[in-house]
This record gives structure tokens, C-alpha cells and sequence, in this order.
């Protein structure tokens, strides 16, 4: 065969062993926020509401319940007790791998707890054994977005580097009791929204007078080296796992051809990989040191903790994508909706019911950019459009407005791939309703399934499919080839 054959032989449309799937997370899905010796975590503490803000940026110190607030996260959609009911409706899709979280609190309840609780870890052993069951490949986030409260109270979350160590033996236990039933990992979920986000991010509640961003970058740190280490631990326990990080991916394009413009957006995709650089590439970026010194940071490394950064990177890298993002220096512009990433309207794209703004070809710009950078393996482990969705007379749910979303993603997905780009796997977001991490809704629905539940928490749960159900199953079974 002549190289020019097998090249195009190489790039022409979606891998065989594609892993096309479906993600939720624990803390929006599971519920049973306290059952079977689970503790409070960080996700638990934040209201809907108009106090959700205040809490997820970090400006409650401490941390409190507030009694007559709603807690989406309490009891969620109840996965906890009916993941086999759901399982199963993946499996009908023809899901090939199913991303999902792990409860640190279910573990560890309090964090550095001296044993596991083994009733955590019986829940999701039953859990990863029913994805067995079907032949689905479970994709696993070991910290996404829920700390336990102890870990907040005790040390401060991720401020403290007494973190590393309760992070990586909460990590062992995960990847022994959890062998050969999962081999692709996750360490820390959207590991830049920290910078947005604190709390929600990381556990982090500002004491008065701090220095905020010498916290967030150290937290930031300290979980950098955590990840190295579960990376190291994941790869001594059985070779064949495979360790990612997670990106809340999407470029920033400058408003304009104004080098201001051009400039101020570059910064801004750098505040957003910097962490990336360091777990992909094993060391921190040049422009790393300008940015502390501008922040006025100084950051607290030990002696081993470059090494360890360098030795051991991960294997692939995973990210959200949602939507692109704008930058501009004129400070008049007008800003998007419903982001803690703030960004500049885009003129030249339309948005979601939430403000969100949609970019299919920003999913293929990102894709090409983030291989180009590092030539690591990708992986979109989110990516969905959040819609209100209407229960017609009959019971259907025409959600064709989410079917033309992701048809376009795919299909910008698809292009990428023949661009060159080694993306091995996508799981959309919310393949099942869930709460919303922005908002704390029900309403800003993402799944292929509808659960009945509104946003004061009302409802019966019941399980409903959408037209996108059938749509999703039929990608699948032709690898990303019928897309109508």
C-alpha cells in the first residue's frame, strides 16, 4: 500500500474501539447524601438559589448549612438507587463506556478517615460490575467537584498540603478495590475552574484578608502533585490503567484583529492550560513565573515536587467543551450569561436558553489546539446542550433542538479526526437529567432521558426517554457514520 493510502486510510472518520458513552457526576446524580456512612462534601453546602454564587465563589466563611435553603445535591435524581434502571437504558443506547464520579465522602467520609467505608466502596463495586454486565466501560473521576467537608474544616481543603496525602490514599484505595473492573481515570474534574470557581472547585472559603489568588494557586499546586503521584500509584498497581486530567476546554478568540484583543485572549487560554502544561508535559510553563509574580504569589514547592511533576505526567488528556469563548480590552463590551469563565459576547453565534454560547467549529479549533499542543490522546468527556425540555400530550419529548447541537459537534468531531487529531473517546453531558453545576436547576435538562423533578425538588423521579434517545442509539451503532 502507498503511504498516501494508508494516511487517508488512517484519518477517514471514527477509530473501530471508539468509546462513545454518556457522563453524570456523583454529586449531581447519586443523591443519598448521608446514607450508608457517606459524609458531607463540599457540593452538599451549596444551595440553589440566590445564595449559590456567594457559596460556590467562595465568599462564605465557614461553610455552613442554612436551614429552609433547597440542596439539589441531597437527593439529586437518586442514582444511588437506581443505577441498575439507568445502566440498563445506557445499554440500550449502546453506550461503550459511561463516565461517572466516585464520592470521595462515601470512602472516606471525613476524609482521612483511618479504614474505607466499606459500604461506599460494596455501592460502587455493584455499580461498576453492573457496566460490566453490559460491556460498558466505566470512566472514572476520582475528585469531581465534591471534598469532603471534613477535609474543609480540618485543613482548609487544597490550601493545605496535608490534601497530597489523604488525596493519594483515598486514590489507592480506588485503584485496588477497583481493578480490573476499571482502567481509565480521571484525577481532578475541570482542574482550572478552581480559578473561578473556588469552592465549588476545590473546597476553597476565603478567610478575611487573604490573598485570593496565592490560596487558588497553591490549592492549584497541591493538586498537581496529587495528581502525579495517583498517576504514579494507578500505573503500579496495574499497569494497563490509564490516567487522564480534565480541561473545562474552549478557546478564547480575540473580539477583533486588535493585537490587544489577540493578546488578552492568548493570556487567557494560558490561565486556563497552565495546570494542564504541567500534568500533560511534566513541568510548569515559561510564562508560569510572570503570571505569580503579576498576582504577587509565591509559591510554596517542596524539594521533590518538580520530580515528581516531570516522572509522571498522565496518559491522555480529557476535557468539556461547552461553548468557545470571546476576549476583548474594551472593557464596554458585553459580557455572555450563566459562566463562571467570563467572556465577551460573540457576535457571530447564537446561544442556549442559559446564555451559553453554541460553536460547533470551536469544538474542531479546540481539538486541533490542544493535540497540536501536546500530541497526547483526547477525549471530550462532556459536551451537551442544557434546554428546557416539554412533555407533549402523547408523552414524547421532542428535543430536536439538542439533536441538531450534538449532530453539529459530532460532525465537527469527525472533521478533527481527519485533521489528524487522536481523539479516542465522547461521552456527552448528562446523559440522564441531573442537577445543573451552574445553576443547581432541573430544568436545564442535558439528558437523552427526562427525570421527572423540578427545581424546588418535586417530582417522581420517573424515567422518561426523549426522541434524542433513539438518535443517540443509531450513532452509535454506526460509529458516528448516521448522523441525520
Amino acid at each position: 500500500m502507498k503511504i498516501l493510502e494508508v494516511i487517508k486510510e488512517k484519518v477517514m472518520g471514527f477509530p473501530k474501539g471508539f468509546l462513545w458513552g454518556g457522563a453524570i457526576a456523583a454529586n449531581q446524580a447519586e443523591g443519598a447524601y448521608l446514607e450508608d456512612g457517606k459524609g458531607l462534601t463540599t457540593v452538599d453546602m451549596i444551595p440553589h438559589g440566590e445564595k449559590r454564587m456567594y457559596v460556590k465563589l467562595g465568599d462564605m466563611y465557614p461553610v455552613k448549612l442554612i436551614d429552609g435553603e433547597n440542596y439539589p445535591s441531597h437527593e439529586a435524581i437518586d442514582f444511588y438507587h437506581r443505577y441498575q434502571e439507568d445502566i440498563k437504558l445506557f445499554a440500550e443506547m449502546g453506550f461503550k463506556t459511561f463516565r461517572t464520579s466516585i464520592a470521595w465522602a462515601r470512602i472516606f467520609p471525613h476524609g482521612d478517615d483511618e479504614q474505607p467505608n466499606e459500604a461506599g466502596i460494596s455501592f460502587y463495586l455493584d455499580l461498576f460490575k453492573e457496566c460490566q454486565k453490559y460491556g460498558i466501560e466505566p470512566l472514572v473521576t476520582l475528585c469531581h467537584f465534591d471534598v469532603p467537608m471534613g477535609l474543609v474544616e480540618k485543613y482548609g481543603s487544597w490550601r493545605s498540603r496535608e490534601m497530597i496525602e489523604c488525596f493519594i490514599r483515598y486514590a489507592r484505595v480506588c485503584f485496588e478495590r477497583f481493578d480490573g473492573l476499571v482502567k481509565y481515570w480521571l484525577t481532578f474534574n475541570e482542574i482550572n475552574i478552581l480559578l473561578h470557581s473556588p469552592f465549588s472547585g476545590a473546597g476553597i472559603a476565603f478567610k478575611p484578608d487573604e490573598n485570593h489568588e496565592q490560596v487558588k494557586y497553591q490549592a492549584a499546586h497541591h493538586e498537581l502533585v496529587a495528581s502525579a503521584l495517583a498517576t504514579k500509584i494507578a500505573h503500579e498497581i496495574n499497569p494497563l490503567n490509564r490516567v487522564g486530567c480534565m480541561l473545562a476546554g474552549g478557546q478564547f478568540y480575540p473580539y477583533s484583529c486588535d493585537p490587544k484583543d489577540v493578546w488578552l485572549a492568548m493570556n487567557k487560554d494560558r490561565e486556563n492550560l497552565m495546570f494542564i502544561d504541567v500534568q500533560a508535559r511534566g513541568y510548569y510553563p515559561s510564562y508560569a513565573k510572570k503570571v505569580f509574580k503579576e498576582k504577587d504569589i509565591n509559591i510554596e514547592i517542596q524539594t521533590d515536587d518538580l520530580e515528581i511533576l516531570k516522572k509522571y505526567p498522565v496518559d491522555f488528556i480529557s476535557f468539556s467543551y461547552y461553548q468557545s469563548r470571546c476576549a476583548s480590552a474594551d472593557p464596554s463590551r458585553g459580557m455572555t450569561d450563566g459562566n463562571v469563565v467570563k467572556s465577551v459576547k460573540n457576535p457571530y453565534l447564537e446561544t442556549s436558553d442559559w446564555g451559553w454560547q453554541i460553536d460547533p467549529l470551536g469544538l474542531r479549533i479546540t481539538l486541533n489546539y490542544l493535540y497540536d499542543r501536546y500530541q497526547k490522546p483526547l477525549f471530550i468527556v462532556e459536551n451537551g446542550l442544557g434546554a428546557k425540555d416539554t412533555i407533549e400530550e402523547d408523552g414524547s419529548i421532542l428535543d430536536d433542538y439538542r439533536i441538531d447541537y450534538l449532530r453539529k459537534h459530532i460532525k465537527a468531531m469527525k472533521d478533527a479526526i481527519d485533521d489528524g487529531v487522536d481523539l479516542i473517546g465522547y461521552t456527552t453531558w448528562g446523559c440522564i437529567d441531573l442537577v445543573a453545576a451552574s445553576t443547581g436547576e432541573m430544568s436545564k435538562r442535558y439528558g437523552f432521558i427526562y427525570v421527572d423533578k423540578d427545581d424546588q425538588g418535586n417530582g417522581t423521579l420517573e424515567r422518561r426517554k426523549k426522541k434524542s434517545f433513539n438518535w443517540y442509539k443509531q450513532v452509535i451503532a454506526s460509529n458516528g457514520e448516521r448522523l441525520d
